[in-house]
């Protein structure tokens, strides 16, 4: 008898813990922080000309060289411009910086936003490439 009471009290206790007023997260709704080596961008870049590139550093750096074709959007700005200055949330965008910090939050700002295929190349610091 004390074995079915036990096991009836573990069952309600299963049942109970697993039921919450939470709606549950589908793949849908989550968007998942996405990073790109400079080699696979600049394959990427030479392939397709519609790839957004934004330049998240300071005009000062921006001006004293940047990736070929690279759009400047400063972190500072990019949360209250990004939406009015790029409207396609599905371009592919590549968002980099000088050494990957910035890079990295101004990603998780457009993912915030809404941006759905948004990728962190991180520094210019490691782009093997050409710059101008």
């Amino acid at each position: 008898m004390k074995k079915v009471v036990l096991i009836v009290l573990l069952a309600i206790l299963l049942v109970s813990c697993n039921q919450t007023n939470e709606e549950p997260v589908t793949k849908a709704d989550e968007i998942i922080y996405q990073t790109i080596s400079p080699k696979d961008a600049k394959e990427q870049l030479d392939a397709d000309d519609t790839i957004l590139l934004l330049d998240v550093r300071t005009k000062e750096e921006y001006d004293s060289g940047h990736i070929v074709g690279a759009e400047l959007l400063t972190l500072d700005v990019i949360e209250s411009e990004a939406e009015t200055t790029y409207t396609d949330k599905d371009q592919i965008i590549y968002v980099y910086c000088r050494s990957g910090n910035r890079s990295k939050t101004a990603t998780k700002i457009l993912n915030d936003l809404g941006y759905t295929n948004v990728y962190d190349l991180g520094g210019i610091m490691n782009w093997p490439y050409e710059t101008e």
